[in-house]
């Protein structure tokens, strides 16, 4: 009777919790969300199978074994037990390879960068995180939007995501995992959403004085219909992200509200990921072979001690 009421008890205590995680990962609304819970219920269960034992077992012998027990003399008389040793080795043992194995499997299966397979095709969103804000471009539509993303329920999206400057971290937590967004570089992350509603996005990394500003909402239309209404309504309602006004547009601000573009510069995106690039391929004199014949002597030994330095490294 006392360890069925316990197990209510629990069973309870858990489901209290877990009412207090509404909105956040333990609340997925898509299927990467779903699979992402599923794998940390699973781990912290397996966990657990130590950790519980452990504690109890702990507590146990302590109380067992305590200093002022006076009335019998704990004089064991054996060095060795073949059975407690393979219980305490084999248990570990299978539980870390069950880890293992479910590690490997979700991290193939739950690679951001892989499309998501029998979905259908998908949407491209390139995104775009700035001092502090997000900004989305919607290379299929030639639209934009700032601290504002939309898309169909049930249609896979592919995010293209950079930075203007510092690092930041693209998080919608109940569609699944986070993803950083580094100045000169892409990362990718898919997901989807399989119920419609408005999901709370923002940065994971702190990036500075405006960080916790730097939120945005994550609106999954109920139907492709209403998607092309919020599109035509950006088309309408939105000027013109050009390059120079995407100049403007970086420049730090916070708290920055909903701001729609219906027309983007073709290209943007690539050429933000690319402008600690757009001099690449332009070499100093020594570098060239073909120059090589006219260094003179000093520039010759220069060039020798530089390519020295060099190998050193």
């Amino acid at each position: 009777m006392f360890i069925r009421n316990l197990s209510k008890l629990a069973l309870f205590a858990i489901g209290f919790i877990l009412t207090g995680c509404s909105g956040g990962i333990l609340d997925p609304k898509g299927q990467v969300g779903v699979d992402e819970k599923n794998l940390i219920i699973i781990s912290t269960i397996l966990m657990l199978l130590v950790v519980v034992p452990v504690i109890v077992l702990t507590l146990y012998f302590a109380w067992k074994y305590r200093a002022s027990r006076d009335f019998e003399i704990y004089a064991p008389k054996w060095a060795h037990s073949t059975k407690i040793e393979a219980v305490v080795w084999a248990i570990p043992i299978v539980i870390v390879v069950v880890l293992g194995v479910i590690t490997w499997q979700s991290t193939q299966e739950l690679d951001p960068y892989k499309p998501l397979e029998g979905k259908g095709k998908h949407m491209t969103v390139e995104v775009v995180s700035l001092d502090w804000k997000w900004l989305f471009i919607y290379p299929e539509l030639g639209i934009a939007s700032v601290n504002e993303l939309a898309f169909p329920t049930g249609v896979p999206v592919k995010y293209k995501i950079t930075s203007e400057s510092v690092m930041n971290s693209f998080f919608i937590p109940q569609l699944g995992s986070q993803i950083y967004s580094m100045a000169g570089m892409e990362t990718q992350i898919h997901l989807i959403a399989d119920h419609p509603g408005t999901y709370d996005g923002y940065s994971a990394n702190y990036s500075g004085e405006g960080f916790t500003g730097m939120q945005f909402k994550a609106i999954a239309t109920p139907t492709q219909a209403d998607f092309d209404a919020w599109v035509e309504k950006v088309r309408q309602q939105g000027g013109d992200l050009t390059k120079a006004q995407y100049s403007k547009l970086a420049e730090r601000s916070e708290n920055n509200p909903v701001e729609y573009f219906g027309h983007v510069d073709k290209g943007l995106f690539h050429s933000i990921v690319m402008k600690y690039m757009q001099d690449y391929g332009e070499m100093d004199y020594y570098s060239k072979p073909e120059d090589s014949a006219h260094m003179d002597h000093k520039d010759h030994m220069q060039h020798k001690k530089h390519m020295q330095m060099g190998a050193g490294e």
